[in-house]
């Protein structure tokens, strides 16, 4: 049998797949190594997905990011099978994704469109609505309920359109948007402490402190022990919370002190 119709052999392979390109950030040709397992195991997109962006974010933490092993040229190649092509291109949208460049993301996905033999897949258009998302551009939330109707329950898929929607500060509606997004069955877990995190941005912007210190206080207590790059972020959200709370709670008194409506 071969290891796509051998569900255990699949199995290993996958896992011999993610473990070797997460613990490999030094070797430079991981990223093609990487390629090579998701084509021996057929990897769908859902597959490439999870493992590329995990491995994306290994690099990253380990200072070895993809950005720095791939270029543009080797996501928009088109001499290469299918598999290999998404895998690059999954590594190195993502990369972008989690260096919060935007703008380039954006004109890549764009390029590829136009180049690309086959239509994108959905975790790539995602990716796209990311870019826009982040950019506050309006577009990116008709981008975003495309690729939720293919989505589905993909939680990769649904983290980078919460990501999108975080950062995207002037989007009509977008904390209603995001907390409406986190409320997904493959989201709402309660003990995942990254959608806690955005959640709890979400209800700083709309004003509801006390439900957002509850949330980020449960994201704290949720994160693995030593994650120190995530808990300072999630700390630093806390303070901003605390802030915004005390500032409204300030003017409150300022204007009640001096008989001005509230």
């Amino acid at each position: 049998m071969t290891p796509s119709s051998n569900r255990p052999d699949r199995a290993a392979a996958l896992h011999k797949a993610r473990a070797r390109a997460t613990a490999t950030p030094d070797d430079p040709s991981w990223p093609l190594h990487l390629a090579e397992d998701l084509r021996d195991i057929r990897a769908d997109w859902k597959t490439s997905a999870e493992v590329c962006a995990d491995a994306a974010w290994a690099a990253r933490s380990a200072g070895r990011s993809v950005l720095g092993l791939l270029s543009p040229e080797d996501v928009l190649a088109t001499d290469r099978d299918p598999i290999t092509t998404r895998t690059l291109a999954h590594l190195y949208l993502s990369a972008l994704r989690f260096d919060f460049r935007c703008p380039t993301l954006q004109r890549l996905v764009e390029h590829l469109a136009q180049t690309a033999r086959q239509p994108l897949d959905c975790y790539t258009r995602a990716l796209y609505a990311f870019a826009l998302l982040g950019q506050s551009r309006p577009e990116g939330l008709a981008v975003m309920d495309e690729v939720l109707t293919e989505a589905e329950e993909h939680p990769k898929t649904l983290h980078v359109l919460l990501h999108g929607l975080w950062l995207g500060q002037d989007l009509d509606q977008g904390a209603e948007r995001l907390l409406a997004l986190s409320s997904r069955p493959a989201l709402a877990t309660g003990s995942d402490p990254i959608v806690l995190f955005r959640v709890a941005g979400a209800l700083r912007r709309l004003g509801r402190y006390d439900e957002g210190l509850g949330a980020i206080d449960r994201a704290i207590d949720c994160l693995p022990p030593g994650d120190v790059s995530v808990h300072a972020d999630l700390v630093r959200e806390r303070s901003l919370i605390c802030a915004a709370r005390d500032l409204q709670q300030y003017l409150s008194t300022i204007r009640t002190s001096s008989g001005a409506p509230s």
